[in-house]
């Protein structure tokens, strides 16, 4: 399986996110820069965390302009798995490519550290290998962490299954149902703020993230490897 990491201008977690797919998973993954971005080689796309070009006019506003974003919205129609960790996931909702936006954390600080989440939707490419309301441990690092959806949103997320994570704890930051990943209609793309290529090995306080990655890994292998 091969995985493209598309990097922007600011771009801070891409490193963590190819280190968690190579050397972790085992998988084989590429930097794409994002103005040279073909993505068609690809059976993943990972929209890593950081500060898209510094998060002028907000975080994920100028990154939607990129000739990278149409390439995107394309790969996700055709149904194959996209995630967007922190200022991806950023990226993704100001591309209209999953619901919602992003405020200021409802402290108006930036806050960093390690937060419980609780799994409850175990159906999907990105979590099957988790258990349905199982509690795991991932790092955050973010200043716009406060999704917000209206309340109709809210509803049809909670109806078709499409909230993967929330906050175990309740949202300090002020998220909308303390919804900490979510789920596009398909259910190929999944946008989660806390950063789970953090929390992938015990040497560095963990592994509830790997879960992620080996459901991406382990779902294309069903789909694409002989078993015969």
């Amino acid at each position: 399986m091969k995985f493209a990491i598309l990097v922007f201008p600011g771009s801070g977690c891409d490193v963590d996110m190819y280190h968690a797919i190579n050397e972790v998973l085992g998988a084989e993954a590429e930097y794409v820069w994002h103005d040279e971005a073909e993505l068609a080689g690809f059976d993943a796309v990972m929209v890593p965390g950081g500060a898209s070009y510094g998060n002028y006019l907000r975080p994920g506003a100028l990154a939607k302009g990129s000739p990278a974003l149409e390439q995107l919205k394309a790969f996700a129609a055709s149904g194959k798995p996209v995630l967007g960790v922190g200022n991806g996931f950023q990226i993704l909702t100001e591309a209209n490519v999953l619901p919602g936006a992003f405020l200021l954390n409802k402290g108006l600080k930036f806050r960093s550290g390690k937060v419980k989440l609780t799994v409850q939707n175990t159906e999907s490419i990105f979590t099957e290998s988790y258990e349905k309301d199982q509690q795991i441990l991932i790092p955050f690092a973010h200043q716009y962490g406060n999704y917000y959806v209206d309340e109709e949103t809210l509803e049809e997320l909670k109806e078709n299954n499409r909230i993967a994570f929330t906050y175990t704890n309740g949202s300090v930051d002020g998220s909308t149902g303390h919804i900490a990943g979510v789920l596009n209609e398909q259910g190929n793309v999944l946008g989660i703020m806390p950063l789970p290529e953090r929390a992938v090995e015990e040497i560095i306080g963990g592994t509830d993230g790997l879960p992620l990655f080996k459901s991406i890994l382990k779902r294309w292998s069903e789909n694409n490897v002989s078993h015969a």
